[in-house]
């Protein structure tokens, strides 16, 4: 069972690029798929980071703000009320706390003279996490 769990998740396709993650006609689905390719972006900028290229870890870093943006629009564009329908709202506020975290775990990691660029990222999704928690504890403006 595990074996044919790790060969489900290996040959699944990944949602590609943020085109594609924008091509997603379901805001709430939209918002999930932005809020994974945030998390990959990370990732593959860590991996950039580590192997000494500045350049696309920069590059991973806006694309991850990009899809965090894109997080923010979806869910403002789906039009729910998050107090009435908190699923979706939610689900994105745990995986930005998740994101804040490892953003965290990268500035730690890293030279002080390259942490601005993952600072201005952070702040990104510190500000959508926060939106996030208001409109849970707090519900929509009317």
């Amino acid at each position: 069972m595990r074996m044919l769990l790790w060969m489900l998740l290996y040959c699944a396709p990944l949602a590609a690029d943020l085109a594609q993650v924008r091509a997603e006609p379901n805001l709430e689905k939209r918002s999930r798929a932005a809020l994974e390719l945030a998390e990959r972006s990370l990732k593959a900028s860590r991996q950039a980071y580590a192997a000494g290229d500045m350049r696309q870890a920069e590059s991973l870093l806006d694309e991850m703000d990009q899809s965090v943006d894109l997080v923010e629009t979806s869910l403002k564009g789906a039009g729910k009320d998050p107090i009435k329908s908190p699923k979706q709202f939610k689900y994105a506020e745990i995986k930005t706390v998740d994101l804040l975290r490892k953003i965290e775990a990268y500035l730690q990691d890293m030279s002080v003279l390259d942490r601005p660029m993952v600072e201005r990222a952070k702040e990104k999704v510190q500000e959508v996490h926060d939106w996030l928690l208001h409109g849970i504890m707090t519900g929509k403006k009317k």
